[in-house]
């Protein structure tokens, strides 16, 4: 499993794999001729959705694999915020950005503009196109993102704060930062506006992903008893009787039973794709189709069929035509002999992605916790080198072991980043020096390391081996403590020594202050530097690109001096498809290969 890295303003404790909700853009193709099925050819010459021109959804079906069940329309609550649920909301709401094939931030300008008309202080005016509607005919305006905002900035005693010292009214994955940062909230002329402006109190860092999508505000306040002009006044004026009937609803009301297919009537969309009546077999699959009163360039097929399939029975899935798109997660040796074995039928490609494997220690008990020799004896004997040789470069031949950990080897500040940082010191494993690091610890022969993980995962099972090869010459004693139960308990309960895991990450600037910085949410084992927390202070207050190279070069040499943890390597992606189908890309973002399918298209 991988957990997704949040922003800081989306800060949460994480049980499952985190993904920011993107959005859809431009799907495209030919026009068909009677009737016919329509090739539309991306050109992938950027990092962005190709810009296909005008076409009309041909009929057909493309059915793809996501390893876990839909939990909801509302992507955004901790009980629903997660990879696979994405997958399929990503394809049915829009929004004013989404990651690229590298993790770029792009603009969907089909759907709306947003600039920074000022950045000192920081003013941001969005303007949403004057075509976009819900399904149900109702455009989307100012008073969707003013809900918004307010589902992220007000308290449940109906104040705007982030002190740390009130609960949020909604049950937001990220709690109530967007009042810490626009304690004002956006502003407009009307609630039908269709431009709106966020003001900022302190500048943001990732600032540009703040506002992305929205959820229907008419449909929240008829839930309520209320309109949405009394919805509007309701948040501008913090009335607190009327906003507990409208979070009760965003909160509960968009949660689904698997099979039951959301409701229309309460669960509009405004992307390419809407649900399919009767399109959901619990545990089986789930069908999206077209959205007829998408204003936008439309999908390119007609269906669009998520199977909940395990990684495991992907590949005879696809050979079988039972899929024909897959990306299948925690990719072995075997996984890419196995697609190749498959000949011309289908099309794989290879990539490194953002997802990234590393082995974090536990400061807060254990052998680890309070000595630096002893983590730097583990991490001299830790083969990096021999894990990527043998488990990574099978793969993805160019694959290299990783030395950083907010920038990434195929990314071109990388090398310079890294020169500047660190000092190779664990590039190579050396046992003598490792052992004299042991004794200076205090340590004694048969020191238990606990490296937990989450099984079962074959690829970190092979990963420990190695580990215990090596290390138990020094005098430790490796061990494998794979568990199940290792996300929602192990990690934030700190039952282990070593953590090995993988974070998603994405186009983000300073999600990384979660993790690193003291008391922070997914600072699972309770690092805390002051060199490190004022970097990413500094870091996060700042639209600059400069400051943000030096800061990164600050953080990561105080990370690698500390040893907050070892870095190892950046996850190998692989997707397989059908050679019928034209417009599938690999990319490295977070949201897999799913970030461009409405773009996928049946070959004629």
């Amino acid at each position: 499993m991988k957990i997704r890295r949040l922003s800081a303003a989306v800060a949460v404790t994480a049980t499952s794999a985190l993904l920011f909700s993107a959005c859809t853009s431009p799907a495209g193709g030919d026009n068909p001729a009677d009737g016919e099925s329509t090739e539309a050819t991306a050109t992938a010459d950027g990092p962005c959705k190709a810009d296909l021109g005008d076409i009309e959804t041909a009929d057909g079906e493309v059915k793809v694999s996501i390893e876990d069940e839909f939990l909801g329309y509302n992507t955004n609550t901790p009980e629903t915020y997660s990879v696979y649920n994405s997958a399929v909301t990503e394809r049915i709401f829009g929004s004013f950005w989404y990651f690229g094939d590298t993790g770029e931030i792009c603009a969907d300008e089909e759907f709306g503009t947003y600039e920074a008309t000022s950045e000192d202080p920081l003013v941001v005016e969005y303007t949403l196109n004057d075509e976009a509607v819900w399904s149900d005919g109702t455009p989307v305006t100012y008073a969707d993102y003013l809900l918004d905002w307010a589902t992220q900035a007000i308290t449940e005693d109906g104040k705007v704060t982030d002190d740390g010292s009130e609960a949020p009214l909604f049950n937001h994955i990220s709690g109530l930062t967007l009042g810490d940062y626009v304690p004002e909230g956006p502003q407009a002329d009307s609630p039908d506006a269709k431009s709106f402006t966020y003001d900022y109190e302190r500048v943001y860092a990732d600032w540009k992903i703040l506002v992305g999508g929205a959820f229907p505000a008419h449909v929240v306040a008829e839930q309520a008893g209320i309109t949405t002009e009394e919805l509007v006044t309701a948040i501008q004026e913090l009335d607190l009787p009327v906003l507990k009937k409208a979070a009760e609803f965003w909160d509960k009301g968009w949660l689904s039973q698997p099979g039951e297919v959301p409701d229309p009537a309460i669960s509009p969309v405004n992307g390419p794709y809407n649900f399919k009546a009767d399109g959901w077999e619990a545990g089986q699959y789930l069908t999206l189709e077209a959205n007829t009163e998408y204003w936008g360039t439309p999908a390119a097929t007609k269906e669009l069929t998520f199977r909940f399939i395990g990684a495991d029975a992907q590949i005879q899935a696809l050979a079988n035509g039972d899929l024909d798109v897959i990306n299948p997660s925690g990719p072995t040796v075997d996984t890419v002999t196995q697609l190749e074995s498959l000949g011309d039928a289908v099309k794989v490609d290879t990539n490194q992605n953002l997802t990234w494997e590393h082995l974090d220690f536990n400061f807060k008990s254990g052998i680890f916790a309070d000595s630096l020799e002893a983590r730097e004896a583990f991490a001299l004997c830790v083969p990096r080198q021999k894990i990527v040789d043998d488990l990574i470069k099978p793969i993805d031949p160019e694959a290299v072991v990783m030395n950083a950990r907010e920038v990434f080897p195929f990314q071109p500040n990388y090398e310079a980043t890294v020169s500047e940082a660190y000092d190779g010191r664990y590039d190579e494993v050396d046992l003598d020096a490792a052992k004299e690091k042991f004794a200076a610890a205090g340590l004694k022969e048969g020191e238990k390391v606990r490296i937990g993980y989450s099984a079962p995962n074959p690829r970190r099972a092979s990963e420990i081996e190695a580990i215990k090869s090596s290390c138990d010459q020094v005098g430790f004693d490796i061990v494998d403590s794979a568990s199940p139960e290792f996300f929602d308990k192990d990690l934030p309960n700190g039952d282990y020594e070593v953590a090995l895991f993988a974070w998603a990450g994405s186009g983000q600037i300073a999600s990384g202050q979660n993790i690193y910085a003291t008391d922070a949410p997914q600072n699972y084992g309770g690092y805390s530097d002051d060199t490190v927390d004022a970097a990413w202070e500094t870091l996060a207050s700042s639209v600059d690109e400069a400051v943000h190279a030096e800061q990164t070069v600050i953080i990561e040499k105080q990370l690698w001096d500390t040893l907050f943890g070892i870095p190892l390597f950046s996850h190998p992606g692989v997707i397989a498809s059908s050679s019928t189908l034209s417009n599938v890309r690999n990319t490295a973002a977070q949201s897999g290969v799913l970030w461009n399918a409405e773009q996928w298209a049946r070959a004629s």
